[in-house]
C-alpha cells in the first residue's frame, strides 16, 4: 500500500444512520454512497458522541470530547490547545495541503485566536472556503449572472475546483455539505436542488417511532416543552406535513449523493482516485418526528446514530464491501484520518483509529461509551449518559430531581420503555449511573 495517500473527508448534517440505501432504507436514491460502501467499510453502529453540530465537529476536529474540548454554541472559543493538535494542522506541519470546503459549523469567531489574525485557522488549513464567507442566503444562492444555483451544487464545484489545483503535494480536504440540514427560517424547511425534483413524488414515507400521541404525553413535562416540540409543530404535526417534509429530506439526500458522485467521477478524471481515501459521515442524527420530536440534542438512538464509511482503493478486494459492527465514534476520526497519513494521535485525543477494523483485523474494541449534551439553553435540556452493547443509560442532570432513563436495547431497540423507576432494574440501574459518574470524560 502507498504510504502517503491523499485523503478526502466528506461530511452532512442532520442525516441519520439509516438515510442511505445501503443502511437498508427501501426508499432513498443514495447510489454513490452505496457503491462506496460496497467497495469499502460501512460502520453499522457509528455514533457522535454529543447530538449538536458545534460540539460534534469540534470533536471531528480534534479527536476529543465535548467535555474536554468544551466547545459548543455560546461557549468562549475553541482554545489553540485543540485546534494545533487537531488533525489539519497535523497534516498541514507534515507537509500535505489541507483545506476545507463548506460548513466548518465552529465559526471563525468560535477558533482561538480569531480569522482577523487567521492564526489557528492558518495553522489547519491551507484553502479554507467557509460558508460563513459565502452568503447568507441559505440553500439558493443567486449567481452574478441572475441564476440561482444551489448550495449543494456549489460545495461540489468548489470541491472539484480544489481537486483540480493538486500537485505532487498530498492533500487531505475536508468537505462539509449543509444538506440534509433544514433551513430554519424558511416554511419550507427542506429545499433541495432542481435536479432531485422528480425524486419521490409517489413515495409514501414511514411513520416514525414512537410517534403516537400517548407516547408524548407520557414523556416529563420538560421534554415536552422543549425546542424540538416546537420544531415539530412546525415540520411534522400533520400527517401530510410529515411526507411532504420528509420527501424534501430525501431529495436533499440524493442531491449530496449526486454531487458526491461528481466529485469521485473528478477523483477518477485526474488520475487521484487510485491513492485517495474517503471517508463519509455525519456530524449527528435526527428525530424526523420519532417520539413526537424533531431535531437532535437528546441522547436517544435517533440522535447519536450517524453513518460512516470509509472507501482506501489500496486495501485488498478481500477487505472492501465489509460491515463492520464494532461501536464506532465521530471521535474516532481524526486519529483515523492520522494513522492513515502515517502519523500518530495527538497525546490526548480520546478516538481510537479505525484502521485495525479498516484491515480485517481482530481487535480489542470499546464496549461502552460515553455521551453528552451540554448547550445552554433552557428549551434544550442538558443531558449525560453512557451506550453500552445492551444497554442505554440517560439522565438530565439538571432537573430536580435529576431525570434518568433506562433502556434494554436487546429487547427495546426503539427505547420505547423507560424502565428507570422498575425496581426490577434496580441494580442495573445503580451500575450504570456509576460507571458514568466515573467516566474520564466529566
Amino acid at each position: 500500500m502507498a504510504s502517503v495517500p491523499n485523503i478526502l473527508f466528506l461530511l452532512t448534517d442532520n442525516q441519520r444512520n439509516d438515510l442511505l440505501g445501503c443502511a437498508g432504507n427501501p426508499i432513498i436514491q443514495t447510489p454513490n454512497l452505496d457503491r462506496l460502501a460496497a467497495s469499502g467499510v460501512r460502520f453499522a453502529n457509528a455514533f457522535c458522541t454529543s447530538p449538536i453540530c458545534a460540539a460534534s465537529r469540534a470533536s471531528y476536529l480534534t479527536g476529543v470530547y465535548e467535555s474536554r474540548h468544551r466547545f459548543t454554541f455560546l461557549t468562549p472559543p475553541l482554545q489553540r490547545t485543540f485546534t494545533d493538535s487537531s488533525y489539519p494542522a497535523a497534516l498541514k506541519r507534515a507537509g500535505y495541503r489541507t483545506g476545507l470546503i463548506g460548513k466548518f459549523g465552529i465559526a471563525a469567531k468560535g477558533i482561538e485566536p480569531s480569522l482577523a489574525d487567521e492564526g489557528a485557522l492558518g495553522k489547519m488549513f491551507d484553502a479554507f472556503d467557509n460558508y460563513e464567507h459565502w452568503t447568507e442566503d441559505g440553500y439558493e444562492i443567486r449567481q452574478p449572472d441572475g441564476r440561482v444555483r444551489h448550495l449543494t451544487d456549489i460545495t461540489g464545484d468548489k470541491t472539484i475546483d480544489f481537486l483540480r489545483t493538486h500537485s505532487s503535494q498530498p492533500f487531505c480536504l475536508s468537505v462539509s455539505f449543509n444538506a440534509p440540514h433544514a433551513q430554519d427560517n424558511d416554511p419550507r424547511h427542506y429545499i433541495w436542488p432542481a435536479a432531485e425534483d422528480p425524486l419521490y413524488a409517489d413515495a409514501k414515507i414511514p411513520e416514525p417511532l414512537n410517534a403516537h400521541p400517548d407516547f408524548f404525553r407520557r414523556l416529563p413535562k420538560f421534554l415536552r416543552e422543549t425546542e424540538s416540540r416546537v420544531r415539530w409543530q412546525a415540520r411534522y404535526a400533520t400527517p401530510e406535513d410529515y411526507q411532504r417534509n420528509m420527501r424534501g429530506l430525501y431529495r436533499m439526500v440524493s442531491g449530496v449523493d449526486r454531487n458526491i458522485g461528481r466529485i469521485l467521477a473528478a477523483l477518477d478524471q485526474l488520475s487521484l482516485a487510485a491513492n485517495t481515501v474517503v471517508l463519509f459521515a455525519s456530524d449527528h442524527g435526527m428525530y424526523y418526528g420519532d417520539r413526537g420530536l424533531s431535531d437532535c440534542w437528546q441522547l436517544n438512538e435517533q440522535s447519536i446514530r450517524i453513518p460512516l464509511i470509509v472507501f482506501d482503493p489500496r486495501a485488498d478486494e478481500s477487505k472492501r464491501g465489509i460491515v463492520r459492527e464494532e461501536m464506532a465514534l465521530n471521535i474516532d476520526v481524526a486519529p483515523t484520518i492520522l494513522e492513515l497519513a502515517g502519523l500518530d494521535a495527538a497525546d490526548g485525543m480520546q478516538g481510537k483509529s479505525l484502521v485495525p477494523l479498516l484491515r480485517g483485523k481482530e481487535a480489542e474494541w470499546r464496549k461502552a461509551f460515553f455521551c453528552e449534551h451540554r448547550f445552554d439553553r433552557a428549551d434544550i435540556p442538558k443531558s449525560e449518559g453512557l451506550r453500552t452493547q445492551r444497554w442505554k443509560y440517560i439522565r438530565y442532570y439538571e432537573q430536580q430531581p435529576v431525570y434518568e432513563e433506562l433502556y434494554d436495547l436487546l429487547k427495546d431497540p426503539h427505547e420505547s420503555c423507560n424502565l428507570a423507576a422498575d425496581s426490577k432494574f434496580a441494580d442495573q440501574l445503580a451500575r450504570l449511573r456509576r460507571r458514568c459518574d466515573a467516566s474520564l470524560f466529566r
